[in-house]
């Protein structure tokens, strides 16, 4: 027996559909997950697809990196929906395997040469290690080739008339997630500095003891350690600084966490001394710009920038650029600004996990991240402004649930309206088959 007649003689069999419709789930379910998690983080995405051009030594291609991160997500989602709910039975797993045998070697090459640390198959989701990454698509590139094989033994949920539809309603869902994503903030926050994150943790030491005196932080062989400023040791052994809080302030001792990594927040000055403490401890209220490319921060946001910096010193809070570039930089930008809050040095991949935006504006209560936002969705700033309430206008939780809702119940109407009929003539025909079966029951029996 030929693989085609093998085919066709157990496509119809029970086991294979149940074992299609798994595998539609399965398949399609895994291009909806990752389509979404580089749909609603389009920056994160973005910086992801830049490190693979860079790799790749396609750099001056990064122009685009934006474009290709939006692009890919629609792509994987809508695919991923319409393998999903069997639309396009034939075309939909041709596109899938196109993709896969794109993506199973370039992980591969991920995988032996470890170019990019992480692939970015789900964003900041879950992070998989380049060889987990490659062992899961050599996965989904069987499931892609079973359905290439068996798909058409099922029909599909939605008629061919408005398959386009089912498309059409999952690419203004993935935009309008990307454009919440890039525009404002990311509708779900996988990074390690969500809103509510607690950046400086307060012990309940007695505020009034002692001096304000620093306790020093060293590690080695894998264990940290403490020390005042009179016994620091000696770098020479193998004693590596790690950070350092002050044991006795106004508000007790404070340590900078990081809550998704092993490293803590760190700020540096312009000779480059360690002021994280003293820049996020100095005042309770603080707003923080963030600066990921100052290059490319526009004079008319400089204006934006300064009217928040004024209304926030008019509500006695602290105002801090914190940036990547160098002092150089710096200096232009105040120059071309008039920026008159402080800017201080923080290392590129910590500032873009704080928030998104290029500027971002990050408010701290406390110590505490109350809100985030990009400085293009903050209200133009009118005092006197009340800055907790500043950019906490954009429920995310809410929008992503009004956005899934809308989505679902059109999904849902578009499928009564194209399939009701089928369900009025599957009733009717069952009626009437019933009607017949009586009739003939009912019928005199004649004797030959």
């Amino acid at each position: 027996m030929t693989i085609k007649a093998f085919i066709q003689a157990v496509k119809y069999e029970k086991w294979c559909q149940v074992l299609t419709l798994l595998m539609r789930l399965t398949v399609g379910g895994v291009f909806i997950f990752s389509g979404f998690t580089k749909g609603v983080d389009p920056w994160g995405t973005c910086y992801k697809i830049t490190d693979y051009l860079n790799a790749l030594g396609l750099g001056s291609w990064t122009g685009t990196a934006l474009f290709i991160a939006v692009s890919l997500a629609a792509l994987e989602f809508i695919l991923g929906v319409v393998i999903a709910v069997g639309a396009y039975r034939r075309s939909a797993p041709w596109v899938a395997l196109l993709m896969m045998l794109v993506m199973t070697p370039l992980t591969l090459w991920l995988a032996v040469t470890d170019a990019v640390p992480d692939c970015g198959c789900f964003g900041d989701a879950i992070h998989l290690s380049n060889w987990a990454t490659f062992g899961k698509n050599l996965l989904l590139l069987l499931g892609v080739i079973y359905l290439l094989l068996f798909n058409t033994s099922l029909r599909s949920i939605y008629g061919p008339a408005v398959q386009w539809v089912v498309g059409a309603l999952s690419f203004a869902l993935i935009m309008t997630v990307a454009y919440y994503g890039y525009f404002v903030q990311p509708l779900i926050d996988y990074r390690p500095y969500p809103v509510g994150t607690q950046l400086i943790a307060a012990s309940a030491e007695d505020p009034a003891a002692g001096e304000d005196d620093f306790t020093f932080i060293y590690s080695k062989d894998g264990e940290e350690h403490e020390f005042t400023i009179d016994s620091l040791p000696d770098e020479e052994d193998g004693w590596e600084y790690v950070t350092r809080y002050r044991s006795n302030r106004p508000h007790g001792k404070v340590i900078v966490q990081n809550p998704g990594s092993d490293r803590s927040l760190t700020i540096m000055d312009e000779d480059g001394e360690d002021v994280t403490i003293d820049v996020l401890s100095n005042n309770r209220r603080i707003v923080l710009l963030l600066f990921p490319d100052l290059s490319e921060v526009g004079i008319i946001s400089s204006y934006a920038l300064n009217e928040l910096n004024d209304a926030a010193l008019v509500a006695q809070a602290d105002v801090v650029g914190l940036t990547p570039a160098t002092a150089t930089e710096v200096d232009q930008w105040k120059d071309l600004s008039m920026a008159s809050y402080a800017i201080y040095h923080m290392d590129d991949s910590e500032l873009k996990m704080v928030a998104r935006g290029n500027p971002a504006v990050v408010y701290l209560e406390d110590g505490t991240i109350k809100w985030k936002r990009t400085l293009s969705s903050l209200d133009d700033v009118e005092q006197p402004v009340e800055l907790s309430d500043m950019g906490n206008n954009h429920d995310a939780d809410s929008v992503l649930t009004n956005l899934m809702l809308v989505y679902l119940a059109a999904m849902l109407g578009l499928f009564m309206l194209n399939r009701t009929h089928l369900l009025v003539r599957y009733f009717y025909y069952k009626r009437n088959k019933k009607g017949n079966k009586t009739a003939s029951n009912q019928q005199p029996k004649t004797e030959n």
